[in-house]
């Protein structure tokens, strides 16, 4: 057997090994030790060695823990549920309010945390209540909550973008650049969505009432606005900006967000011991299992390529009779179908550098098709049966059916095909702004 088809066979049994539900870093491991020995022999013992500590040395993945930590501050905290109160407050009296109200706090907690478990479920525990209270239409507020929740994957900083960054090639402040426009229209077209809804039928989301409203008055109204929404707003927006404005790398600028959240949470007198505890524990738990999924897959895809495997499927899908935009369409779909079954993580360290040179030598931009291959993920979280936003949504809201939770995701699985298709037609919605920030 020659070395590129060992590779591929190695390919194969991964994808077995992790949809058996084994540990995937531990799959990854054995399997390209036993490859890489017959194909390599002892230096695949060095190469995964290098791969291993080259990425501890990567200075962009310090951004991850900094993020991730900051991400967590705001949610033990309580400052993110005091946004939501606040936002309620003040749009209380448009029909499907909550609505709004949840996918603005999922647009900016998106922007202090990539993990979308962390999203839907601090969305569930905040908003489900409150709308179960108010009669919402479960079905919509499901769909709008596990929808807002996987915002976090596309909108920067995206712990996703961060890793993908080096694999593609393209610099991270370029991909959070690119990812700014396609997330804000997915947050768009979702609002826009319930609240057309809630127009056309106020029984979808009725206003609070006025013995709520009356219950704060004007200046409390704008006390919450001043307090509890433009801080947490202005934390997230300059981090952003530092790295886009290129002021600073994203490890410098995920840095200046974390200290910024902890002295706000510290300020406002939100944050005890336990939660600073428990963010900090959460933090490195999440940060140790990441680091060393990525590890593991980046030493599988170092043997992959080191035994010459994908340059052999690269040469078998230019060969292929169809056009650039039918090998887009079936490589989206390839990602979109890997994306439910499995993490993020082996499809974007694994499957795309497998695709990357395909559409290169197609014409297409790495950029453009690194977002694209980022909104694709996202629709696989919220597609039935296997999304996992449906999972943590009903862990916290066990009341609700997953026929329901399933009924109300579809429809947003619908808005997100069009927004991936506009992508697809209008390539200057994901270059546009990288090239008039790059000028």
């Amino acid at each position: 057997m020659s070395e590129p088809i060992l590779g591929l066979v190695a390919l194969g049994l991964v994808f077995v090994g992790l949809l058996t539900g084994y540990p995937m870093a531990f799959t990854f491991i054995f399997i390209a030790l036993l490859f890489g020995f017959v194909g390599m022999g002892d230096r695949v013992v060095n190469l995964m060695q290098f791969q291993f500590f080259s990425l501890m040395r990567n200075t962009t993945m310090a951004a991850i823990p900094l993020f991730l930590f900051m991400g967590f501050i705001l949610e033990k905290s309580g400052l993110m549920e005091r946004m939501f109160l606040a936002l309620r407050l003040l749009l209380g009296r448009l029909n499907g309010s909550l609505y709004l109200v949840v996918l603005l706090v999922a647009t900016v907690f998106a922007a202090a945390t990539g993990i979308v478990g962390a999203s839907v479920t601090v969305l569930g525990v905040m908003a489900a209540p409150i709308m179960q209270q108010t009669g919402y239409d479960t079905r919509l507020s499901a769909g709008a909550i596990a929808a807002g929740g996987t915002l976090g994957i596309l909108i920067p900083p995206s712990i996703l973008l961060i890793v993908m960054g080096p694999v593609v090639g393209v610099p991270v402040s370029d991909l959070f650049t690119a990812a700014i426009v396609p997330g804000l229209m997915l947050s768009t077209i979702y609002i826009v969505y319930t609240l057309v809804r809630s127009y056309l039928n106020p029984t979808l989301g009725p206003p609070i009432t006025d013995a709520e409203i009356a219950e704060t008055s004007l200046g409390g109204k704008l006390k919450e606005l001043m307090l509890g929404v433009i801080p947490v707003f202005l934390i997230i927006a300059a981090t952003l900006g530092f790295i886009i404005a290129g002021i600073a790398t994203p490890t410098d600028a995920a840095a200046t967000g974390a200290l910024a959240s902890l002295l706000l949470a510290v300020a406002y007198r939100k944050l005890g011991w336990s939660a600073f505890k428990q963010s900090v524990y959460n933090t490195l738990l999440l940060t140790a299992m990441i680091m060393f999924l990525l590890a593991s897959a980046n030493f599988f895809g170092a043997v992959f390529s080191r035994l010459g495997s994908g340059e052999l499927l690269t040469h078998f899908l230019l060969n292929l009779p169809f056009s650039p935009m039918v090998m887009l369409l079936i490589i989206l779909g390839i990602v979109f179908v890997l994306g439910s079954p499995l993490e993020w993580i082996p499809i974007v360290l694994v499957i795309v550098p497998i695709f990357l040179p395909t559409m290169i030598e197609m014409g297409y931009d790495p950029l453009w098709f690194s977002i694209l291959v980022a909104v694709t993920l996202q629709t696989s979280w919220l597609t039935p049966p296997m999304a996992l936003s449906a999972y943590f949504l009903k862990g916290v809201v066990p009341n609700w059916s997953m026929g329901d939770i399933y009924l109300g995701m579809v429809q947003f699985v619908v808005l997100q095909l069009i927004v991936v298709g506009l992508l697809i037609l209008l390539p200057d919605l994901v270059l546009w702004l990288p090239r008039v920030l790059g000028n």
